[in-house]
């Protein structure tokens, strides 16, 4: 993009903030296509996964835990997801604007750090129920669930940490977008 293609104020020698002021269905094409785009249509599909796997099936205790988390950073996900889609980041208070890259990558970061004791208590409770994995056991077995849920939370986290370090990677080199 030339310089000179943008309309608004601008001083001289310095680029326009995006691309996307000049091309209004361009910024959502451009986020759905860069890393962080695939990354949070990822995070939303792994994270819906997870907690339909635990929400179809019988649980308790901690799973809990596991399911809050889940559906926590499930509807965050989608927000900052749609917020970004919208171009509308400069409308959140306090968090947006020049901010909103920290905010994604440290978003990021405590989904990554919150997603490791879900994956602690996925597999203890898929330890626990292995016993049950046997051809002829007739009661019913959340083993098959504990651990669809395991790896769930495993890839979640994966996703969410690769995220928070591309985020990261990018505000150390003194960027300002997410994409």
């Amino acid at each position: 993009m030339n310089p000179t293609d943008y309309i608004g104020p601008c001083t001289a020698g310095t680029p326009p903030p995006t691309p996307c002021l000049l091309k209004p269905g361009h910024c959502s094409l451009q986020f759905l296509r860069s890393i962080i785009g695939v990354a949070r249509i990822l995070q939303i599909l792994l994270g819906a996964g997870l907690w339909a796997i635990i929400a179809a099936n019988k649980y308790d205790g901690p799973v809990h835990f596991v399911l809050f988390v889940a559906v926590l950073f499930w509807l965050l996900t989608l927000a900052l997801f749609f917020i970004t889609l919208l171009g509308k980041q400069d409308l959140v208070p306090l968090v947006g604007g020049d901010r909103w890259l920290t905010t994604n990558a440290a978003h990021d970061l405590v989904a990554a750090l919150l997603y490791l004791p879900a994956i602690g208590v996925m597999a203890y409770k898929t330890e626990r129920s292995a016993y049950c994995n046997v051809e002829h056991y007739k009661h019913p077995c959340p083993y098959k669930a504990y651990l669809a849920a395991s790896t769930f939370s495993c890839l979640c986290a994966s996703a969410y940490f690769l995220s928070a370090v591309y985020g990261s990677c990018r505000k150390c080199r003194g960027e300002q977008t997410v994409f």
